[in-house]
């Protein structure tokens, strides 16, 4: 029987078993690609401006991201703590994107506004000052390290190239607005925009 033939073929085996697997997943993800909620911004979606754009590239840099994750999964514990669970359409615009479900520290994608600028700076420079059981590295450097701002206006024009709709009033005025600032400011202009760049799922807390 033909059943037979293949379950004593380890190599046609195989080869089925993923031709079945390749055609499930593309079933499975093609049609993300053409749906509104997975491919269209929130309502009422802004973009970074120059200054937070600059304090993320900050925030990848110090690897901030590897034990911060900004997803928050549908699960009651997280969303009674972090807010909202998060939704593709939100983070249409971000490249790359900084899902996952490390938790090594509080997930962020909500933080915005939850802390005061100065509670975030102190917390960046010393984390233990504010949280002493913190196991987080302290970045004092961000607080010394100026930006010059010579490749903001070309991180917006690359961002613009897939599909974040940055204008040219934006791009133009991005190293004025950056210039001569401190990392630290970037960072934290950053932290505060994590879930306020639309109010679909902001919540007061």
């Amino acid at each position: 029987m033909k059943h037979e033939t293949i379950e004593k073929n380890v190599g046609l085996m195989a080869i089925l078993v993923m031709i079945v697997i390749s055609a499930g997943g593309l079933a499975e993800i093609v049609p993300l690609f053409y749906t509104d909620s997975t491919t269209k911004p929130v309502e009422n979606m802004r973009t970074y401006t120059a200054l937070e754009l600059e304090g993320r590239d900050i925030y990848i840099r110090e690897g901030c991201h590897v034990c911060h994750t900004q997803m928050i999964r549908p699960f009651r514990a997280e969303t009674e703590r972090y807010g909202h669970y998060s939704t593709a359409n939100e983070h249409v615009w971000e490249h790359p994107f900084l899902w996952g479900s490390k938790r090594t520290g509080p997930d962020l994608a909500r933080v915005g506004g939850r802390y005061s600028d100065d509670w975030q700076r102190a917390h960046l420079y010393d984390p233990r000052d504010v949280v002493p059981e913190s196991k987080m590295p302290s970045y004092p450097w961000l607080f010394d390290n100026q930006i010059d701002g010579r490749q903001t206006a070309r991180k917006m024009e690359v961002m613009r190239t897939l599909g974040v709709p940055y204008t040219e009033e934006q791009i133009s005025g991005a190293r004025a607005e950056v210039e001569g600032r401190y990392e630290i400011d970037a960072i934290v202009a950053y932290l505060q925009a994590l879930g306020r760049t639309h109010d679909k799922y902001t919540q007061t807390r």
